[in-house]
C-alpha cells in the first residue's frame, strides 16, 4: 500500500501525463466546491422557508447539493477539456478559447432549468455585469466616475429591488421574494408578544 502510495506521489510530482491529470483535479475541485457552497445554503433557505416532513427536507437538501457539486464538477471537466484541446490544435492558447468553451459547456451543463442552475446564472449574471462596467472604466470607453460610484450602484439595486417587490412580485426569483416576504410582509402580522419578538405566526393577522 505504502510503494504503491509512493509510486502515486512520484507520478504527480514528475509532472507526466499533466493535462490529464489536471482535467481530473478540476472535477474534483468542482464537486468539492459546489458541495462546499451549496450544502450550507440549501440546508439554511429549507429550514427557513419550507414545511414539511424532516425527512423531505432533508432529502431536498441533499438533491440540491448534488446537483449543484455535479454541475459545477462537470463543467469545470468539459471547460477544461475543450480549452486545452483547442490550445493543442492551434499550438497556442487565445482568448476567444475561453469564450467559446465555457458557452459550449455552460450550454450543456447550465442550460438546463432547475432552481440550483437559476441561482447558479443569476448569480453570475450579478458579477459580469459588475465586472464588465469596471472593464468598461478601465479600457477608457467610458469615464473613471470622480466619486465612489459603489452609493449609487447601492441605491439604484435596493430601489429596483424593492419597487418590484411591491409591485411586480411575480418577476423575482422564488428565494428572493420568500426572503423579502419574510422581512417587509411577515414583520406586519403578529397577535401577541410570541408572534411579535420570538417567531412568525402565518395565521397572524
Amino acid at each position: 500500500m505504502a510503494a504503491s502510495m509512493e509510486s502515486i506521489n512520484r507520478l504527480l510530482a514528475s509532472g507526466q501525463y499533466k493535462p490529464l491529470l489536471a482535467l481530473l483535479k478540476g472535477f474534483r475541485n468542482g464537486v468539492v466546491y459546489g458541495a462546499k457552497v451549496r450544502f450550507p445554503h440549501a440546508l439554511v433557505m429549507t429550514f427557513l422557508f419550507k414545511g414539511g416532513r424532516l425527512y423531505d427536507q432533508f432529502r431536498s437538501i441533499l438533491e440540491a447539493t448534488y446537483t449543484h457539486s455535479r454541475n459545477l464538477g462537470l463543467f469545470v471537466l468539459g471547460y477544461k477539456t475543450l480549452t486545452t484541446g483547442m490550445k493543442w490544435v492551434e499550438t497556442q492558447k487565445s482568448q476567444h478559447h475561453s469564450f467559446i468553451s465555457a458557452f459550449i459547456i455552460g450550454y450543456l451543463v447550465f442550460g438546463r432549468y432547475n432552481k440550483v442552475n437559476e441561482q447558479i446564472n443569476l448569480y453570475l449574471l450579478s458579477r459580469i455585469l459588475y465586472g464588465l462596467l469596471k472593464l468598461a472604466v478601465k479600457r477608457g470607453y467610458i469615464p473613471k466616475p470622480k466619486k465612489d460610484p459603489f452609493p449609487i450602484f447601492a441605491a439604484v439595486v435596493w430601489g429596483i429591488v424593492l419597487w418590484l417587490f411591491e409591485y411586480e412580485r411575480d418577476t423575482l426569483q422564488p428565494s428572493l421574494k420568500s426572503s423579502m416576504t419574510y422581512l417587509y410582509d411577515d414583520s406586519n402580522k403578529w397577535r401577541d408578544f410570541r408572534d411579535f419578538l420570538l417567531y412568525n405566526n402565518d395565521k397572524a393577522w
